[in-house]
């Protein structure tokens, strides 16, 4: 009998890699405000859920029946967090708790997806699992206090940190450059902030081989990192995305973060050492770039696949 796996934001950018990963060898169960409109969901099981509604929180843990939780569901607009500090802790830190609550009840393992926003940027080299958290912000605190719910709460679990995400199924900065680029719009991109792209569909397949190992053995749990290997600052991660897409002609201009001038503070240097979850797993993540090639050529949306025509060619 396949085992159950339920996905918490499954109608999100993760949610959606995540359902379609493990929906190869395990039952998925989705759960989110809303049904995901891809077709992918049509013939899944899915239920309502608001992740800060406790009783319904606990309620869908134990209806799924889940042997593993994958607790995607999160309020990532890290300006809108700082701007909205309650909403932000109602969604990040609470929500994770009430997950958390359920697999507590159930017995089943919980994987908590947090971010490299916990720390303060501080450091000059990678962040390791046992590097002391700082954030700098609303977002940061968040996701730190639902790691800190999450081990008070979860008899197993494993909180796995990311960082700047990409994938086919919600807003990302591949996307947004790409569309600027179209519209020929200015491009003005921070230089100063440096971390690592992480392309959803292969956090999904690190957190598919991490559960197949928690399943074999009962006392695995703890903190791991995972992101694409490799490191970038935003303003080069942009000069890929356009090299990558044949749009190497669109000017593109650095700036600061302190011209950017946003509500909430970014950490300088946000990257996360992978090899614990390497040690774990027996290989190493792969680059980023090519991680975002694989995006580009196959994921991308249908309108915007003119972009890589010329990548495709010399390929």
């Amino acid at each position: 009998m396949r085992k159950k796996v339920l996905v918490t934001g499954s109608s999100g950018m993760l949610g959606t890699d995540l359902s379609l990963v493990f929906g190869r060898s395990y039952d998925v169960i989705g759960a989110d405000l809303a049904k995901s409109r891809t077709s992918a969901y049509r013939r899944r099981r899915f239920m309502r859920c608001d992740v800060t509604n406790r009783k319904k929180a606990v309620s869908a843990v134990k209806k799924s029946e889940a042997d593993i939780v994958l607790h995607a569901a999160a309020w990532t607009d890290v300006d809108g967090c700082e701007l909205d500090k309650e909403k932000a802790m109602a969604v990040n830190s609470e929500g994770a708790r009430n997950i958390a609550l359920g697999c507590k009840e159930t017995g089943a393992v919980m994987f908590y997806i947090s971010s490299d926003f916990v720390f303060d940027g501080a450091k000059e080299a990678s962040y390791v699992e046992d590097d002391a958290p700082n954030p700098l912000n609303a977002y940061g605190l968040s996701k730190l206090k639902g790691e800190e719910a999450v081990r008070n709460e979860c008899e197993r679990y494993f909180i796995v940190r990311t960082s700047w995400l990409f994938g086919k199924n919600g807003k990302n900065f591949v996307d947004i450059i790409l569309d600027k680029a179209d519209r020929r719009q200015a491009l003005k991109v921070v230089m100063d902030q440096f971390g690592s792209p992480t392309f959803t569909k292969d956090l999904a397949k690190a957190l598919e081989g991490m559960a197949s190992m928690a399943l074999k053995n009962k006392r695995l749990r703890g903190v791991y990192h995972f992101c694409n290997g490799g490191n970038c600052s935003w303003y080069k991660y942009a000069e890929e995305i356009l090299r990558a897409a044949g749009k190497s002609e669109t000017p593109i201009l650095p700036m600061t973060s302190l011209e950017l001038d946003r509500p909430a503070a970014r950490p300088g240097m946000s990257i996360l050492n992978t090899d614990k979850y390497s040690q774990l797993c027996g290989k190493r993540p792969r680059a980023w770039q090519a991680a975002l090639r694989d995006y580009l050529v196959n994921d991308l949306p249908m309108s915007g696949r003119d972009y890589v025509q010329s990548f495709k060619k010399k390929n």
